[in-house]
């Protein structure tokens, strides 16, 4: 963990800050076998994604395994659990939706630990550059 910790201070760095907001909605998978509910994210994007390409460069350089699906910026609002019913079109009732902008001054590394009781941890903070 500790080389990238490292690797991504810099990456961070060469971010300004930037200007967020959520709009909209999704799901990971098919309507009819959801697994993730998400709203997404605007603002920025272009900022945004460079900071997700320069992350991700990072992680390569370390060997570590990076998506190759396009980045898609989001936040995860909850999860179906596998078996169990879900409200596949409970994405679309946020379709309209847009929420105030909020600026962002930093980045965090957090570490999930999925499961009945999900938690986070934070392993590392950066400031955007200025």
């Amino acid at each position: 963990m500790d080389p990238l910790v490292a690797a991504a201070g810099p990456a961070v760095a060469a971010t300004p800050p930037l200007t967020l907001r959520l709009a909209g909605g999704g799901r990971f998978r098919a309507r009819r076998r959801p697994q993730v509910f998400w709203v997404g994210v605007t603002g920025d994007g272009d900022a945004l994604g460079a900071l997700a390409g320069r992350l991700g460069a990072v992680a390569r350089g370390l060997g570590l395994p990076v998506e190759t699906r396009p980045f898609r910026a989001h936040l995860t609002l909850g999860r179906w659990r596998p078996g169990r019913p879900g409200d596949g079109d409970l994405p679309d009732r946020l379709a309209g939706y847009r929420g105030p902008s909020w600026p962002v001054a930093g980045v965090e590394l957090l570490e999930s630990h999925l499961g009945p009781a999900p938690r986070y941890d934070r392993l590392a903070a950066w400031p955007l550059g200025r």
